[in-house]
């Protein structure tokens, strides 16, 4: 085990939520400019609370999508000023807690705290294990040519390249029509 498992779900959370963007999107569009689309990425991760399901709402969160994009592709100590503000801004008071079917795992905003303001703070505080583990090379880029997908590699040594099992083919395809075009 890598991480913490209430790390990891924040962590693949950040994928998810940063992969609906157009350049990264199955669908090559922007997929969360509804208030319908962020209710349905909410029912794959747990985030208990206040939700207000408006469109400041989810205007706050595809906010958030752009600062947690940034975050990703940060070295090490560019990376700690950005949480470190996260954290401050949301005023977090870290603790622990056990809900529904989660074990224990750590919150740091109030559950009445607007969502946006709650996804900074838990995934500040992934961050924070991400950072302290001195494991930010598991956060990248797509390989893909033409994606700009954000890929997290929970794998062993550390080798994933690719943010789906489509981009991987696709770029496989083009390596080996290159390879048979070569010969």
């Amino acid at each position: 085990m890598l991480f913490a498992p209430d790390t990891e779900e924040s962590l693949n959370f950040v994928v998810a939520l940063a992969n609906t963007t157009p350049g990264s999107s199955r669908s090559g569009e922007d997929e969360l400019t509804t208030v319908e689309q962020l209710a349905t990425l909410l029912t794959r991760f747990t985030y208990t609370g206040r939700i207000d399901h408006d469109q400041a709402e989810l205007d706050e969160v595809r906010e958030t999508r752009t600062l947690l994009r940034s975050v990703w592709g940060l070295d090490r100590d560019d990376a700690v000023e950005v949480v470190n503000r996260m954290l401050r801004d949301a005023k977090a008071l870290p603790f622990l807690t056990r809900h529904d079917e989660l074990d224990w795992h750590m919150h740091a905003t109030s559950p009445d705290a607007p969502l946006a303001e709650r996804i900074r703070a838990e995934v500040a505080l992934a961050f924070t294990d991400v950072i302290r583990m001195n494991e930010m090379s598991r956060l990248r880029m797509c390989g893909a040519d033409d994606c700009d997908g954000l890929v997290l590699d929970l794998s062993r040594n550390g080798s994933k390249r690719f943010c789906t099992v489509r981009c991987g083919n696709r770029m496989n395809m083009i390596a080996f029509r290159e390879r048979k075009a070569g010969a």
